[in-house]
């Protein structure tokens, strides 16, 4: 018989939804209704008669019918029921067979929305004015090429961001792919933190000895290499490796429910040799990455799950994954400000 563990340990959701994220890929948006979620509601996003992108709650206000079901009439979301039609802001602006449209009630909960470098960002709650613009995606001009990604990852935001970060799993999960196929080396972190990011610089890091690096600078060198997170869910790694060597990926993530995180990852980079020869090799590697990460992500949620929550035992080198929670969970609880005071710490690991 199994035996069942009562739940002693965290899920570490923490829910920061005054903030942006990103839904959708300006090209996923077409002219029919898309469905989406965001910690667990489901949500639908259309463009109106201006072909500008609105998002509502999917469900309509007056028999709880989703919308995204239905079609856009006129620059107005349709719904499939009684024909009830939604515009921007959720404002009702028609009901077939009634006189007087306007009336209170009928209007169909909105969320800020903002079309900006080929993403949809929707901000977390319904009706609020957002008190900031959603974050830039970096352009880094010209010599740059770019490729873009989403991959689902069976985690929550916070193990999902770790995880992206986490340096040490990279020459065991990516042997070969990234570290761990040779010699490894003796490095230092220097970790800060504010009041909405934290960052790993590390220090005098030869170049990886995995096939990724390999491809990025095959005459080797030394890296200057960092990673950060910055509220509510960005993730970067960025790589240089001299002069002409860059490559960075930012990951939006976006809580798809509790333990189910969409990353979209946009990755830049220049190479001094011909992109043409490196672009067949970089994304199947990239994507054969994530599916390893989604892979071992699947087996810690299920596992957690099993044994009733989290119940991690750390060390100095996990450098990233409790400074993530901290700026998470002070965010959820709306404690930025006591946060501020910047904080600095070193450690040595060996990859």
């Amino acid at each position: 018989m199994t035996e069942a563990f009562e739940r002693s340990g965290r899920i570490s959701a923490a829910r920061v939804t005054s903030a942006w994220y990103v839904l959708c890929q300006s090209s996923e948006l077409g002219r029919r209704p898309l469905q989406r979620t965001l910690y667990g509601w489901p949500l639908v996003l259309f463009r109106d008669g201006e072909g500008r992108a609105v998002t509502l709650l999917d469900r309509c206000p007056h028999r709880n019918v989703p919308l995204s079901g239905g079609r856009v009439v006129e620059g107005a979301l349709e719904c499939p029921y009684h024909g009830w039609r939604f515009a921007a802001e959720g404002r009702c602006t028609h009901v077939p067979g009634l006189l007087q449209t306007r009336g209170g009630g009928r209007d169909a909960p909105s969320h800020a929305t903002v079309e900006q470098d080929g993403f949809v960002w929707v901000w977390g709650q319904a009706g609020a004015v957002p008190d900031q613009p959603p974050p830039a995606v970096p352009r880094f001009g010209a010599g740059y090429s770019e490729v873009r990604r989403s991959v689902d990852f069976p985690g929550t935001l916070h193990a999902t961001a770790e995880n992206a970060l986490d340096v040490p799993h990279t020459a065991f999960l990516h042997r070969g792919l990234f570290r761990g196929a040779g010699t490894r080396n003796t490095i230092e972190a220097r970790i800060t933190r504010d009041a909405t990011s934290t960052t790993a610089h590390y220090l005098g890091e030869p170049r990886p000895d995995g096939l990724v690096a390999r491809l990025l600078s095959p005459s080797g060198g030394e890296v200057e290499h960092f990673d950060r997170f910055e509220l509510p869910g960005v993730a970067i790694v960025d790589y240089r490796l001299g002069s002409e060597n860059h490559f960075r990926v930012t990951t939006y993530l976006t809580p798809l429910t509790e333990t189910t995180t969409r990353a979209f990852a946009v990755l830049a980079f220049r190479l001094r040799v011909p992109h043409a020869l490196v672009l067949p090799f970089l994304a199947p590697i990239a994507m054969r990455i994530f599916r390893q990460d989604a892979e071992i992500l699947a087996q810690q949620t299920a596992w957690v799950e099993r044994f009733g929550g989290e119940q991690f035992v750390s060390t100095e080198i996990d450098i990233l994954g409790a400074q993530i929670w901290r700026l998470l969970e002070r965010a959820a609880a709306g404690r930025l400000v006591a946060d501020a005071e910047p904080w600095e710490r070193r450690v040595q690991l060996h990859v």
